[in-house]
């Protein structure tokens, strides 16, 4: 008995384009059709990769949509109808339902009888005020909770409509939105330049439309301002280019107390900048910086709450924090700080 591999001997040294020149178109045809690599599973694939092709009629033209639509319909409006297997008559069958209401009797014990007075108070009671007598005997099972709460802390009759009225939402009143902010940026802007002794606090919140050129010349000009105390840039699109402006502007700066610059779009770089800025920094009480356009990470969270350790001028500051190791020596710094400004102010 011969082995596998020498049975695969014979077929060494078989010439394949002889074998090929032999064969027939429509053999050629077959072993193309054999040869193709298809995946019916791939979900990737076209559908019309997925599987060989067996259409052996030629195309008719290309397609027409309205003459495709127009011949379904026909062709729905030509089907006849089926036959119901059972005709639908209208007849009923069966009896109707009818629901019985035994007339339950009140036990004796059970019996309450009222003062005459009081019999044709509840005789003639509407719906809303037997609503606010079941709300004031604590019937709260018998309506909504809106009822019943209106009933007890109003000192009238609010419930109109009865006990088994409809259960409606309330209806809230439109709050309009906030005026926008009236401050003229570039006045604002003149006067911080010129030192002016009568501006104090500059707030320039949820103006959008400020330029990063004006940002930047704000703080650039607040370098040298003595006498504006509170600045807050919250929703003005302030960006990292700015956040280093006002990095620059706090190591050089020894008037300001209060900075807010939340809601803007400051990265972890940017912040970075703020924070290591603050070292040089003894004036600043109060420093907001939470809700940016991304999370700050792990790094500046550390550099936070090591700036608050280091810098007890700092009692009020403002960021969530995500971790619980920062957030913790956060609160410490800040109690520590605290407690500090209460002694210096004692002495």
């Amino acid at each position: 008995m011969t082995s596998y591999r020498q049975e695969l001997e014979k077929y060494r040294d078989i010439d394949e384009d002889k074998i090929l020149r032999e064969l027939s178109a429509e053999e050629l045809a077959q072993l193309d059709l054999e040869l193709l690599e298809m995946d019916p599973e791939n979900v990737l694939l076209p559908a019309g990769l997925r599987q060989r092709d067996q259409t052996q009629k030629s195309p008719t033209g290309p397609l027409d949509r309205e003459a495709l639509l127009q011949h379904l319909e026909k062709q729905a409006l030509e089907a006849g109808e089926r036959d119901d297997l059972v005709p639908f008559t209208g007849e009923k069958k069966g009896k109707p339902f009818v629901p019985k209401n035994p007339t339950r009797e009140i036990p004796r014990e059970e019996q309450i009888t009222l003062e005459p007075e009081l019999e044709e108070a509840l005789a003639n009671a509407t719906e809303a005020e037997m609503c606010d007598i079941a709300a004031i005997l604590g019937m709260y099972t018998l309506m909504s909770n809106k009822q019943y709460y209106d009933a007890i802390c109003s000192g009238t009759i609010s419930n109109t409509e009865g006990i088994n009225s409809v259960v409606k939402p309330d209806t809230y009143k439109p709050v309009p939105d906030e005026p926008p902010n009236p401050t003229n940026v570039e006045e604002t802007l003149q006067q911080i330049q010129a030192n002016d002794g009568a501006l104090e606090d500059v707030n320039l919140n949820n103006i959008k439309d400020i330029p990063i050129a004006t940002l930047k010349a704000i703080c650039e000009a607040m370098k040298t301002n003595t006498h504006v105390k509170k600045l807050s840039l919250v929703a003005t699109r302030s960006n990292d280019p700015v956040a280093s402006a006002v990095a620059e502007m706090l190591m050089e700066n020894k008037t300001l107390q209060s900075l807010n610059i939340e809601s803007n779009f400051i990265t972890s770089t940017g912040m970075m900048s703020i924070i290591k800025a603050m070292y040089h920094n003894t004036t600043l009480s109060e420093l907001k910086v939470d809700n940016q356009c991304q999370r700050l990470g792990d790094t500046v969270e550390m550099e936070m709450a090591t700036m608050l350790e280091q810098c007890p001028s700092v009692v009020r500051f403002g960021y969530h924090f995500t971790q619980q190791g920062p957030r913790a020596r956060a609160a410490i710094a800040i109690t520590n700080n605290n407690e500090l400004r209460r002694k210096q102010k004692k002495t």
